[in-house]
């Protein structure tokens, strides 16, 4: 341990993702001195163009959205302080369903053993004390969140490593006010209906199931900027609607459930590095 410094690698389906569900950790524990990596697995291509043309409209050029995208991850990185940012460059694969689930070079088509092969020496190389991913319905069901779980927890299985490893997660009792809020600040925000959810799992854990609540209350501005550092998808981020100071009363805890551990350090915890330090 003395001869390198406790880290954090937190492995991310897109640029935007890394501020929306873990802005504040990473913001929170560079500024603790712990070095933080990122890893983002694919290039975006699939978000909004300028003018926030859709994918597959016609001026929609996905290999100029994803340079874009590039700079503003690049951006966002230096808001949070992240020490190591590694770029997969998979293909965005789009949402459930799309075409381009199939295109070659997707994300999601991509082998399981391939991507695993590949984050696993960056795991040897960083030996991140703490990892930090999605869980098996990547949190709300899009094929590159979900195959981000995959690789990530295929990789650990290829190394020798023992960190501590967290999914991120939400407390359902935050849900209903989190849409309030939203639609306060203009969003056209719905919760779930159930009855037309089907099969898909709910997205989130009762309060009960979360074993780790993070106060990053202090980088609430930060994580703000952060995203609004992915300017070019600006539409889709609700969250910057309702401005700094009730983004930040909102998203100042980040939630997660503890996975695999060998510390032995009691949960409910409030801190990633728990037994670590």
């Amino acid at each position: 341990m003395a001869d390198r410094p406790l880290t954090l690698m937190a492995v991310h389906a897109h640029p935007d993702d890394e501020a929306t569900g873990t802005g504040g950790v990473l913001a929170r524990y560079a500024a603790e001195g712990i070095r933080t990596v990122l890893v983002t697995c694919t290039d975006g291509r699939c978000g909004d163009g300028p003018g926030g043309v859709k994918p597959g409209e016609p001026g929609h050029d996905p290999v100029a959205v994803a340079a874009i995208r590039r700079q503003e991850l690049e951006a966002s990185c230096e808001v949070l302080k992240v020490s190591h940012l590694e770029l997969l460059e998979y293909a965005d694969s789009g949402m459930m369903g799309w075409a381009s689930n199939d295109e070659p070079g997707s994300f999601w088509g991509t082998p399981v053993a391939e991507g695993a092969a590949r984050l696993a020496e960056l795991m040897r190389h960083y030996r991140p004390d703490v990892v930090v991913t999605y869980d098996e319905n990547g949190f709300y069901g899009h094929p590159d969140h979900i195959q981000a779980h995959r690789i990530t927890m295929a990789a650990l299985e290829l190394t020798d490593l023992t960190p501590k490893v967290y999914w991120t997660t939400a407390p359902r009792s935050a849900m209903q006010r989190f849409g309030e809020v939203l639609r306060e600040a203009g969003a056209d925000w719905e919760a779930p209906d159930p009855a037309e959810a089907g099969e898909m799992p709910e997205i989130g854990l009762p309060d009960e199931e979360i074993t780790t609540w993070v106060d990053t209350t202090a980088f609430g501005g930060r994580k703000f900027d952060a995203l609004a550092a992915h300017a070019s998808q600006g539409e889709n981020i609700f969250f910057l609607k309702m401005g700094k100071e009730r983004f930040t009363e909102l998203m100042g805890v980040e939630t997660f459930v503890r996975v695999k551990d060998t510390t032995g350090a009691a949960v409910p915890e409030n801190d990633l590095f728990a037994g670590l330090r």
